[in-house]
């Protein structure tokens, strides 16, 4: 282990000597003349680990000194001990309140000095020691944070991309409403009516739980998932039903964990209340209006809008721009209003994100041939 170093700053050089002599075998020693090169000293890499400091100085005396060193969050952390003629309880009650670990006074005991030094020393490789561990948990409790998270994004990718295989979209899809969810919670978080729900956390898992808002497709029949042509009542009524298979399989999931998780709770409200509509004509519950969770009404538009500039199996692309006015038209009908506004404030960036995420030749190519073949 490195020996700790002490900075010894005192203008009186056979002082100087004197602590050199008795300490030389315990430390290495770095000495300063006066407050000012002391200063500058404390604050070079490496610091010392202790600083011993003379009270009666010319220039900044040891009080101004000691100050500044507490002032610094560079050093504010290095013990210091006073060195000084002056023994008046008065003046060793001002040491200790200026931050000061100890105070001795002079003539020297070299006993008392070795003693006191070595015991502070060992106090700061102590907090030395938990400090650093401190450091090195926190970094690696975020670096296995961060490898849970990633874990988890690319589980809930593969799961929802599972169940878009079996859809008319492509995974594409998935990555285009994620941060279209993203981008209108942004543009919400201040509004007054959101301000309190859209925290940056909240946005954060609003945007990974959206990728699991049609994962209930899957329990859909091929015959209706896939169909070219309209759903029959019947029919419709089978496709609605996504919605509940989508929150219950989520809800299994969180019921095998045993514990709650905020993402996977989102992830069901989002599944569940997507479909329903601000005038209550939606499903599965026909609420309207602010009974429709935040999530469900953001979801909605972003839903729509992707599912209008994307290709079917039923249907052809439409423009952005024609997409942006069946929203516009929608406000206060099927849209939460401000939820749309947010969205006709963002939808040059809209825009963009499709564009960088638009779906592939191989990607409709794929979807068609399937499409085909469950028709056989």
């Amino acid at each position: 282990m490195d020996r700790p170093t002490v900075l010894v700053v005192d203008d009186t050089p056979i002082n100087l000597d004197v602590v050199q002599e008795l300490l030389h075998d315990q430390c290495l020693l770095r000495t300063a003349s006066n407050g000012k090169q002391g200063l500058e000293i404390a604050g070079a890499t490496p610091r010392p680990d202790l600083i011993l400091l003379d009270v009666m100085m010319p220039g900044l005396d040891g009080h101004e000194v000691c100050r500044r060193l507490k002032a610094d969050p560079a050093t504010c952390g290095i013990p210091v001990i006073f060195l000084t003629g002056k023994s008046d309880t008065a003046d060793e009650e001002l040491g200790f309140s200026l931050g000061a670990v100890d105070y001795i006074t002079k003539p020297i005991s070299a006993p008392i000095l070795r003693a006191r030094v070595q015991a502070q020393l060992r106090l700061k490789q102590g907090a030395d020691f938990l400090r650093d561990k401190a450091a090195f948990l926190e970094q690696e409790v975020a670096r296995r944070t961060a490898q849970v998270l990633a874990v988890q994004d690319v589980t809930t990718l593969v799961m929802a991309s599972l169940a878009e295989t079996r859809d008319a979209e492509t995974s594409n899809h998935i990555l285009r409403t994620q941060r279209y969810v993203k981008m209108l919670a942004w543009k919400l978080c201040t509004h007054p009516r959101f301000s309190a729900t859209l925290t940056p956390r909240h946005i954060e898992l609003l945007y990974r739980a959206a990728a699991l808002h049609d994962i209930g497709k899957a329990g859909i029949p091929d015959r209706i998932l896939l169909k070219p042509g309209k759903l029959s009542g019947e029919e419709f009524e089978i496709m609605k039903t996504h919605t509940t298979l989508g929150r219950d399989a989520i809800a299994n999931a969180e019921n095998a964990l045993g514990v709650h998780v905020d993402f996977l709770s989102l992830a069901k409200e989002i599944a569940y209340s997507h479909q329903e509509k601000w005038d209550g004509t939606g499903y599965p519950l026909g609420v309207a209006g602010d009974a429709i969770p935040i999530s469900g009404r953001i979801m909605a538009v972003a839903d729509v809008y992707d599912a209008l500039i994307s290709r079917r199996v039923h249907k052809e692309a439409m423009s952005h721009e024609q997409a942006v006015l069946i929203i516009q038209a929608s406000r206060g009908r099927h849209f939460d209003p401000d939820v749309v506004d947010a969205f006709l404030g963002a939808q040059d960036n809209i825009k963009s994100i499709a564009m960088a995420f638009a779906d592939s030749g191989a990607d409709l190519h794929r979807k068609s041939l399937y499409a085909k073949l469950a028709q056989v």
